[in-house]
């Protein structure tokens, strides 16, 4: 499939949920039957580059017309799965949320208000016909959640240096991501809210933890979950990225918080917060 460009799009990570086909209704479980069969399937940075590539036009498509017809494919233990792009639906998500992130100014002129408007009013129309949708995918600019850590264990990450012919998304840098069956992910999630509320009464890691299990209940207990760092592999250094073990250190301050260590959790965390600092800092650094 061409590209739209050879720039590698960067600087956002990923919380997928691949889903056998069991789990697609007909005539969609149909569907992806035939795509995964396919040898011609795009990537996630030929996914990235058509959503850049809707932006440059006068105005820019802020929401594609039509929902995408890809998606990603894994073969679990012989099982196929498959992580929708849904991109239309993610598309009107991420614009719901632009506001609390840009200045007024700076959003009107990337997309005007009129856009903006009727974009919402097709999002209205298309949820009232469409009442229990969900995204397959969650993105996040310039971080990883430290709650998507919950999901997932150090013994599942995988990191790979990037020489050029296998990178994962084919642009020949590095990757790094944690792929954990969703049994496990529900199972992490449940632990960590417990010792989160034995230990504080509230606040935005119980919250976001909160959110993040209501969103994997929508799905196959036989799905696969993935964190991918995406583009974020892009502004950590090699050297940074070999040695990050955030999965770990979340883990950690999970344990020693529930074994009433509070200094040791504080250590674990503080580690965390310098680390996404340091890469949040650079989204200013120009």
């Amino acid at each position: 499939m061409p590209k739209v460009s050879s720039v590698v799009v960067p600087y956002a990570a990923y919380l997928r949920v691949y889903e056998p086909l069991a789990a697609f209704p007909e005539p969609e479980r149909g569907h992806w039957t035939r795509y995964a069969r396919r040898e011609d399937r795009p990537s996630c940075q030929d996914e990235l580059r058509r959503s850049l590539a809707d932006l440059l036009p006068t105005p820019p498509v802020a929401v594609p017309v039509h929902e995408s017809p890809d998606a990603f494919v894994l073969d679990v233990d012989g099982v196929v799965c498959v992580c929708p792009w849904r991109t239309r639906l993610r598309a009107w998500r991420a614009l719901d949320e632009l506001a609390g992130e840009l200045p007024a100014v700076v959003l009107d002129a990337a997309l005007p208000p009129l856009l903006r408007h009727q974009a919402a009013q097709d999002h209205e129309r298309w949820l009232a016909r469409n009442p229990d949708a969900r995204p397959w995918i969650r993105t996040a600019t310039w971080q990883v959640p430290l709650t998507w850590f919950v999901l997932v264990a150090d013994e599942e990450r995988e990191y790979t240096k990037g020489t050029g012919a296998g990178a994962d998304c084919g642009d020949g840098a590095p990757s790094l991501r944690y792929r954990t069956p969703m049994v496990q992910a529900r199972r992490r999630v449940a632990r960590g809210l417990r010792a989160l509320r034995d230990a504080i009464d509230e606040g935005p890691l119980i919250d976001g933890l909160v959110d993040v299990g209501r969103w994997l209940e929508e799905f196959h207990p036989r799905s696969l979950v993935e964190l991918d760092y995406g583009g974020l592999v892009h502004v950590l250094p090699a050297g940074d990225l070999e040695g990050d073990h955030s999965a770990a250190d979340v883990a950690e301050g999970i344990e020693a918080l529930r074994r009433g260590d509070a200094e040791s959790a504080g250590e674990a965390y503080g580690r965390l917060v310098e680390r996404w600092r340091a890469v949040r800092d650079r989204r200013s650094a120009n």
